[in-house]
C-alpha cells in the first residue's frame, strides 16, 4: 500500500500535511484513506479512480484553485460539500491529462 501523498509536508497531533503531484498517465499505488481529510488544487486534471481490484470507478475534473472535503463513513469516503464524490477508501488515482497534476491534501486526526 501507498501513502496518501506524495511527500509528508508536516504532522502534529491534529493534523498531516501532504504535497501530492502525480504527472500525465501516472498512477497513483494502491492507498487507503484513514482520516477525514480535504485537498486543495494547485495544477489541475482529469483525475480517474480504480479500487483496490483496479476496477476503474470513474474520473472527474479537478480544477485548480477547487478544494474538496471527503469525510470517511464506513469503507468509503464522502463528499463533504455538494461535489457529490463517493468512492472506496482504499483505491488508486490516475492523471488522465495532458499536464501535471499537484495538490495539498490536508488529513484531520480524529481525537
Amino acid at each position: 500500500m501507498g501513502e496518501v501523498g506524495t511527500t509528508k509536508v508536516f504532522e502534529n497531533d491534529k493534523i498531516i500535511l501532504w504535497e501530492f503531484v502525480l504527472e500525465p498517465g501516472e498512477t497513483t499505488p494502491c492507498h487507503t484513506h484513514r482520516h477525514d481529510y480535504l485537498f486543495y488544487v494547485l495544477e489541475g486534471t482529469t483525475l480517474e479512480v480504480f479500487d483496490k481490484n483496479d476496477k476503474y470507478l470513474g474520473s472527474f475534473e479537478s480544477k485548480t484553485g477547487a478544494t474538496f472535503p471527503l469525510k470517511i463513513d464506513g469503507d468509503e469516503l464522502l463528499s463533504a460539500d455538494d461535489k457529490g464524490l463517493r468512492v472506496p477508501a482504499t483505491h488508486s488515482a490516475r492523471n488522465a491529462g495532458p499536464t501535471r497534476y499537484r495538490e495539498i491534501l490536508v488529513e484531520t486526526k480524529r481525537q
